[in-house]
């Protein structure tokens, strides 16, 4: 067909690495019990911004800068930033993306972080550290859909290149990268075990 694609929005979803993950998931998992249960500011903090949850992005949100294991995390984070920053052709004038945030998310059942974006930074992702069976991923929003005034629906079986609302599966290892003004959220968790990521964002000024 006579028709060209203008103004993509690509998603960069990878494991993290070869192998050696568990240990360092295991590890994370221990560290982020001890933040949740020690961390009296992130606990006002989630009560009323993430209710029923615990995250650490209102109170220990650099943990790379305090942590070897976070700081190890960021290292194997690195290759993947660099390949995503190179697949969006950002002219990054010799000046590196840096890792400026790092907080811990732990979801129990019912728990959702509702519609935002991350401003002020380049690219932001997602760590999957645990992820139980049924738990969601991570749900982007067209940015073109409050322009859309006179739009039809999307066919059911659109592709995800044509839909308004894709979801990105969440599994423990990997890691989802998406530019940082671009909307999305977590729907509510169905299951009784918890969700536990790692979300960060990285900045080039």
């Amino acid at each position: 067909m006579p028709t060209e694609l203008f103004f993509p929005t690509r998603i960069y979803r990878a494991k993290l690495a070869p192998r050696g993950t568990a240990a360092l998931n295991a590890q994370i998992l221990r560290e982020a019990a001890v933040l949740r249960e020690d961390d009296g500011g992130g606990q006002l903090w989630s009560r009323d911004n993430y209710p029923g949850g615990y995250t650490s992005y209102g109170s220990v949100c650099r943990l790379q800068t305090i942590s070897p294991t976070f700081a190890r995390l960021e290292q194997l984070l690195s290759r993947h930033v660099t390949a995503y920053a190179r697949a969006l052709e950002l002219n990054l004038s010799g000046k590196p993306l840096e890792m400026t945030d790092c907080w811990i998310n732990v979801m129990p059942k019912g728990v959702t972080h509702g519609l935002h974006l991350h401003p002020t930074s380049t690219i932001s992702g997602t760590y999957y550290v645990q992820v139980p069976k049924g738990a969601p991923g991570l749900k982007f929003e067209d940015p073109r859909l409050d322009r859309m005034m006179a739009s039809p629906p999307r066919r059911a079986t659109a592709r995800k290149s044509n839909q308004p609302w894709v979801m990105a599966p969440a599994m423990a290892g990997y890691v989802t990268l998406f530019e940082s003004w671009l909307r999305h959220e977590v729907p509510a968790n169905p299951v009784d075990a918890e969700r536990v990521s790692v979300s960060f964002n990285y900045s080039w000024f």
